[in-house]
């Protein structure tokens, strides 16, 4: 009883989901590397990016549907907060760390969250605040229902 206690408080649920963030972005760094080496020289830079967005989602929500019971939130206002927190974390890493190592100029960066010019990122930052709710709510509804019913 007392681990379930402690499961179900939010700053608990916050570091798990801070964990989860990291593979997160770990999966999704050798996914960006996998496309540059092997789909771009393929498709060009537009069409991988565009097949690569689809890719990252599945992998976003794949990853989530796999952790969501084990970062413990204790309801949806929770998970809306770890989802914020993962898109606040990831456009940070995208604007201080892949910026740096990849040498993307500010325009170029500022040019993935501009729907005007094709960018998709506000997309993906939604898509992360949305996903633990998502993940959680799909899980529920595929739950069977305990019945107090004896068999």
């Amino acid at each position: 009883m007392k681990g379930q206690i402690a499961a179900s408080r939010p700053n608990g649920a916050m570091a798990r989901g801070l964990a989860i963030w990291l593979l997160i972005m770990f999966a999704e760094s050798v996914h960006g590397t996998l496309r540059e080496l092997f789909l771009t020289p393929i498709v060009g830079e537009v069409r991988a990016r565009l097949i690569s967005f689809f890719v990252a989602l599945a992998i976003i929500f794949t990853i989530t549907l796999l952790f969501i019971r084990w970062i413990a939130a204790s309801n949806a206002k929770h998970l809306l907060k770890i989802g914020a927190l993962w898109a606040g974390l990831t456009f940070c890493f995208e604007a201080l760390i892949v910026r740096a190592i990849t040498d993307t100029s500010w325009s170029r960066l500022l040019a993935d969250y501009d729907p005007s010019q094709g960018g998709l990122m506000l997309v993906g930052l939604a898509f992360l605040v949305l996903a633990p709710v998502a993940a959680d709510s799909l899980l529920k509804y595929f739950r069977p229902v305990k019945s107090d019913r004896p068999s």
